[in-house]
């Protein structure tokens, strides 16, 4: 039994420790915006918060996250309210197909809860690792950066 919190709920579930976190979230609690890519944390499709931390959801096991706190995109809104990543994401028309969206706005939301003052040039630095085949990445930079700037002075 793996305990945590998954978006402000704690959560028990009955699985072997070594079993990604990815597959505990779509399988086991239905979290399904976590999307599954390459499998070996190349990608970035599978990127989720723990403890405000980027991580690779697909190659982190329940053990590392037994007593932590996990953010998922379904746990970043304020019921209907969306969070400044989200909005900005929406604004910036910052995705077509969607498939690496989820994991591309828990990246930029980890990234932007340490540092919300980042130049264009150090977010895409520290995003590189989120691969997006549909071209969209200028208008994510354009919208992680307003959303840099929307979440200075604060910590959401």
């Amino acid at each position: 039994m793996v305990t945590f919190v998954v978006n402000g709920v704690s959560r028990s579930v009955d699985v072997p420790e070594d079993v990604p976190l990815l597959w505990v979230l779509r399988e086991e609690l239905g979290l399904t915006g976590t999307k599954y890519g390459c499998g070996m944390a190349a990608c970035g499709a599978c990127t989720v918060a723990v403890d405000k931390h980027a991580v690779r959801s697909c190659v982190t096991s329940m053990a590392d996250v037994a007593g932590k706190d996990v953010t998922t995109i379904e746990g970043l809104a304020h019921g209907e309210k969306l969070h400044p990543v989200q909005e900005a994401f929406v604004k910036h028309l910052a995705f077509q197909c969607g498939y690496c969206t989820p994991g591309l706005i828990m990246g930029a939301y980890a990234l932007l809860t340490k540092n919300s003052g980042l130049s264009r040039d150090a977010i895409a630095s520290r995003l590189n690792g989120h691969i997006c085949r549909c071209g969209t990445h200028g208008r994510v930079l354009d919208a992680v950066q307003e959303a840099g700037a929307a979440m200075k002075g604060g910590s959401r």
